[in-house]
């Protein structure tokens, strides 16, 4: 299993990167857009911790910057129903401590602002994983009420327009390259233009 990789950051796309090892090797990792929006540019020497989910029709790497942030991708896959697609989607709308508190305190409603996630599937994350997070201490990186950050908040707005969450994360993901720098209000304007 891949548990690390350490290289130089090639290229960022719509939910992937491409890294690429001292011995040349090129990884294509799948990246949640709140760790895509803290990394560095290109040409960039990074290590993602990486989780790697094989099946007989996928193999895949998801690749995250912190161990609570795989902690947190682990625990989710292990509840009914949920997969990576699903893991994937709500630490694209959480960060990991957010969405661990969330699960901990019971909290329906924050979970069900992340795309997939209905009332029927929270109660059941609750019920099956409550007792994996309660436990789980990553810190306070993540205010109380809802997303942490710009680009997790101007996502959820695009769904809120009638965006699908592919789409916003795409476009979001785009503006983000072309500007960093953008508050959200401007990244929801500059999303909206690229659609």
């Amino acid at each position: 299993m891949i548990s690390r990789l350490r290289g130089t950051l090639i290229s960022s796309g719509e939910g992937t990167v491409e890294v690429e090892t001292a011995g040349g090797v090129v990884y294509e990792v799948h990246v949640p857009l709140s760790v895509a929006e803290r990394l560095p540019g290109p040409g960039t020497e990074l290590e993602l911790l990486t989780h790697q989910l094989v099946r007989e029709d996928l193999a895949a790497l998801y690749g995250f910057l912190e161990m609570g942030e795989r902690e947190v991708f682990r625990l989710l896959l292990r509840a009914s129903r949920v997969g990576a697609r699903l893991a994937f989607q709500m630490l694209s709308t959480f960060r990991a401590a957010r969405l661990a508190r969330a699960i901990a305190e019971r909290d329906i409603a924050a979970l069900v602002q992340a795309p997939g996630v209905g009332k029927k599937t929270a109660e059941r994350l609750l019920l099956e994983l409550h007792d994996s997070f309660a436990g789980l201490d990553l810190g306070e990186d993540a205010p109380a009420s809802g997303p942490v950050s710009g680009a997790q908040a101007a996502v959820q707005a695009l769904i809120g327009l009638g965006m699908s969450f592919a789409e916003a994360d795409r476009v979001v993901r785009a503006a983000l390259e072309e500007d960093p720098g953008l508050d959200t209000a401007a990244l929801i304007r500059r999303a909206l233009a690229l659609r």
